[in-house]
């Protein structure tokens, strides 16, 4: 969703989000830092912050990264056309970044960047681009309650400890231990507080969130089980398996559009009825309007496939509002958008054909689309 049609937040707590995106990506190997990598021909940033963005209660976006990152990102923010989100310089840890990003709450110093303080604030790597709305919801509402809540993962491997003469000391017994992982949400004074008694040395080298509001707050947080698409994107593999997973998420669903009448509505249930098996159907039945809340949702939600069933020869002007629709969203600068163009002829005309003069303005059309990274198809179908 766009900033437009802000949701209540869970419980009815004022929400934000800070994505610390300053590391350097060592690990990754290469000169461009990883959450600047392209994946699918977009920053690795730009997924996170879009997935917050896309939950309509968070009302700030705070990104912070490296002082010599920060017009590349204020770049991102305007080609990707992002809402809600302010660029902030970070420190030289991990630690010292997430605290820059929560004084832009607080803080007369970052008074240029100053916005509302919210009740709960939440961490999230940004290089952690799947995460859904579900399970920032949960933290968020156990972070409510308790003070602090982080997601978790069952451990994939035992973890042990090895002696000073390079032998196994002991191991740990993994049913017992769990993997932190993002999101994180804090009570923002509580998280906030924390930092401010933080030594140098937790800046410096820890890592952990919730063991700074333990630690320093008494708060234990709650720990929320996560889904197994949280993973950070740590090395060159990861890109690719993430690039993988984009790809099969935009196959896996569909908006069918038809119009109004009783025919193509009929049409318009049977085609996502046999689809439904096989892929995430969402069918609407209205005539194409660039004020039509569902469909602006559906295209804010990023659908990448489209079947228009219309009974108009090819219906190019009602398309067209689809189409500049789909611009002004940029989700053609991510991957190809499909547009399928389904002419539906329910006339008693025996006749089965296309006219020259239909066919040059309907190739005409997909040339100039293409242009736009939109792929659109026709299919001409005879109704009896």
């Amino acid at each position: 969703m766009e900033s437009g049609s802000r949701g209540a937040a869970p419980g009815r707590v004022s929400v934000s989000a800070v994505l610390p995106a300053g590391g350097s990506g060592e690990r990754l190997g290469g000169a461009t830092p990883k959450q600047f990598c392209a994946v699918q021909g977009r920053p690795l940033v730009s997924y996170a912050v879009r997935a917050m963005e896309r939950i309509s209660w968070i009302s700030d976006i705070i990104v912070v990264v490296s002082p010599e990152n920060i017009e590349t990102m204020k770049t991102i923010i305007e080609k990707y056309g992002h809402k809600r989100v302010t660029v902030v310089e970070g420190g030289r840890t991990r630690h010292r970044s997430i605290f820059n990003g929560l004084k832009v709450f607080a803080e007369n110093e970052f008074s240029s960047h100053l916005v509302q303080k919210p009740e709960v604030v939440i961490i999230h790597d940004a290089v952690r681009p799947f995460v859904d709305e579900d399970i920032v919801s949960k933290v968020v509402m156990a972070a409510k309650e308790h003070g602090a809540a982080g997601a978790i993962r069952p451990l994939v491997s035992t973890v042990i400890a090895s002696a000073a003469d390079g032998c196994l000391d002991h191991s740990l017994e993994r049913a017992r231990y769990r993997a932190s992982e993002m999101p994180q949400a804090f009570l923002f004074d509580i998280i906030y507080e924390a930092y401010q008694q933080c030594t140098d040395y937790d800046l410096d080298y820890g890592t952990e969130c919730l063991h700074l509001a333990l630690k320093y707050c008494k708060t234990n947080a709650k720990l929320v089980e996560g889904t197994a698409d949280l993973w950070k994107v740590t090395y060159k593999r990861d890109l690719y398996a993430a690039e993988s997973i984009i790809k099969d998420n935009l196959s896996q669903q569909v908006c069918v559009i038809t119009s109004v009448k009783e025919t193509l509505a009929q049409i318009g249930f049977l085609l996502p009825e046999s689809l439904k098996s096989q892929i995430k159907v969402e069918a609407i039945s209205i005539p194409l309007s660039k004020n039509d809340s569902h469909l602006q949702n559906i295209i804010s939600g990023q659908c990448n496939n489209f079947v228009c069933v219309n009974d108009k020869r090819w219906a190019i002007q009602e398309t067209q509002e689809l189409v500049d629709m789909l611009e002004i969203s940029n989700i053609p600068l991510l991957c190809p958008v499909v547009l399928i163009l389904v002419h539906l002829d329910i006339s008693e005309n025996n006749s089965f054909s296309i006219g020259v003069e239909d066919l040059t303005t309907i190739k005409k059309f997909a040339r100039e689309t293409k242009k736009k990274n939109i792929l659109v198809y026709g299919l001409l179908i005879q109704y009896k």
